[in-house]
């Protein structure tokens, strides 16, 4: 089966999480898997079950309760997010095994870049040296998984202090940057795709932006 990969420069939080829902909802056994990725401006999410307590000082940036598995995590610029559109039914294998897929390609990609991670049966991502450098929700519904994962590439790492990442206080976090990485996004993107898909047996096709999709614009200098 193909998979069609959708790149998007930036996308807002909450307009994304209801396409990917409506698309999810309308999707039948013939609708093609998609990948969607793309960076968000600086967003705190709760998943379904996510305490309020794990934000500590959000500021100014905006906190939005959404549908995914999981408890608190940021997004902003600096941090690639992949959103996995998938008949989890046809790719033959269940919640669990989908997101030991998805983990194992980011150790995998990591590892063609000399980065040595794991990920952890007790805690969801990917790790390095103890420290995050990729998060992980998904919610699974009757008609496939939508959410995904989200890959530190350079990110601003202040946000992270003013929340308990994924629910653990003073879990450290890393990007490819702190690593020693100096990639562009475009790199990062394919090659995670490319090793992406590889490890879900599906054959990555490139496509245009959704019908749903405008770039986002800029505020006016005041």
């Amino acid at each position: 089966m193909n998979l069609l990969v959708r790149y998007l420069p930036q996308a807002d939080y909450d307009t994304c999480w209801r396409a990917m829902r409506d698309f999810t909802e309308q999707r039948d056994d013939s609708t093609p898997d998609e990948l969607w990725v793309l960076e968000h401006p600086p967003v705190y999410t709760l998943g379904q079950a996510g305490k309020p307590e794990h934000v500590l000082n959000p500021g100014d940036i905006p906190v939005v309760r959404s549908d995914r598995g999981g408890q608190v995590t940021y997004h902003g610029p600096g941090q690639t997010v992949v959103y996995l559109m998938l008949d989890v039914r046809r790719l033959g294998m269940g919640s669990r095994g989908l997101v030991n897929a998805i983990e194992q390609a980011v150790v995998d990609y990591l590892a063609t870049q000399g980065i040595d991670a794991v990920n952890r049966e007790d805690a969801p991502g990917v790790y390095v040296n103890g420290a995050k450098i990729a998060s992980l929700g998904l919610r699974i519904r009757r008609k496939g998984s939508y959410h995904g994962l989200a890959l530190n590439r350079d990110a601003d790492a202040t946000p992270w202090q003013r929340i308990n990442p994924c629910g653990y206080a003073g879990q450290p976090m890393t990007s490819l940057a702190a690593e020693g990485l100096t990639l562009t996004r475009q790199q990062v993107e394919e090659d995670l795709v490319t090793i992406l898909a590889h490890r879900l047996g599906l054959e990555p096709r490139t496509a245009p932006p959704p019908d749903w999709y405008t770039l986002p614009q800029r505020k006016p200098e005041a």
